[in-house]
């Protein structure tokens, strides 16, 4: 089982919100969320939002999950479009400034929930007569 958050058109660089994710990668929720708490970074703050949503889509699919077997399986950063800006300097001149930003993506993982037998059914099987050979 697995579910996927995304957040789009953050004014982040790739580079910088990667250094975060790399923190991530592999590990379980819980471990996660404490790894973003503690992180001063300001992209870790959006990134703790991602994986809430993240998390939220895992519930929402499979109805009851524990949230402790969940791991994150991949965390990325793609480049978002750039916004492209001058500064003037002296003599005339203009200086470029690219503000890029990026699309961050966190896929969750985790075991689908196990349905344990009702009593009923597990002593119908009990009761069940046996096959005779013949």
């Amino acid at each position: 089982m697995e579910a996927t958050a995304k957040a789009k058109y953050v004014r982040v660089t790739p580079r910088k919100a990667d250094q975060v994710l790399q923190l991530i990668r592999g590990k379980r929720v819980d471990q996660v969320t404490e790894i973003l708490d503690f992180t001063p970074k300001h992209v870790a703050k959006v990134i703790g939002k991602v994986l809430k949503s993240a998390v939220a889509n895992a519930v929402a699919m499979e109805g009851k999950i524990n949230i402790e077997h969940l791991r994150v399986k991949t965390a990325v950063a793609g480049a978002g479009p750039s916004l492209k800006r001058f500064l003037p300097r002296a003599q005339g001149r203009a200086t470029p400034i690219i503000k890029r930003t990026s699309h961050i993506t966190i896929t969750v993982e985790g075991e689908a929930p196990v349905e344990e037998p009702t009593a009923t059914a597990r002593r119908a099987r009990r009761k069940a007569p046996a096959k005779k050979e013949a």
